[in-house]
């Protein structure tokens, strides 16, 4: 399962790279990567930001969270926004900005079909991304070694 999951981090590290191999244009030497990593100041969140061709390119999607509509704090995504950490950790990205996309962590309650009932996470209203989030994880973490 290692190996695989291995294999798999190693596809995801590609995207990057075959996206600025693959990204025609003129080839001058200011031409805009299409992603960049940038700490957010005053704390150790990481955000990606893409251009519009590399959105387009990596086919992303967005949802938004929304109220549970029981009367609860409990809010809900898609189950597809969901990503997990090798540790079991739970978390999803979340977009501010347009083209901008950052981890928010997210605790899960239960699953209940396509949708993912949250005890904590993000705003009602917040985007998130529902297709394409293991490639901007790919793009924040391109230094992922091998499990040996």
């Amino acid at each position: 399962m290692k190996r695989r999951r291995a294999w798999a981090l190693g596809a995801l590290l590609l995207v990057p790279v075959l996206m600025t191999a693959c990204g025609g244009g003129s080839g001058e030497a200011d031409q805009q990567p299409p992603a960049v990593t940038q700490r957010v100041k005053g704390t150790d969140v990481t955000q990606v930001k893409l251009t519009a061709q590399a959105a387009t390119r990596l086919g992303l999607e967005l949802g938004r969270v929304r109220s549970d509509g029981a009367g609860t704090l409990r809010t809900v995504i898609p189950y597809a926004a969901v990503l997990y950490s090798p540790d079991g950790a739970t978390w999803t990205y979340t977009s501010p900005k347009p083209l901008v996309f950052q981890r928010a962590a997210i605790r899960i309650a239960r699953i209940t079909g396509d949708t993912a009932i949250l005890t904590r996470g993000p705003t009602v209203g917040t985007r998130v991304v529902t297709t394409g989030a293991t490639e901007i994880w790919g793009v924040e973490y391109g230094d992922i070694k091998e499990d040996r």
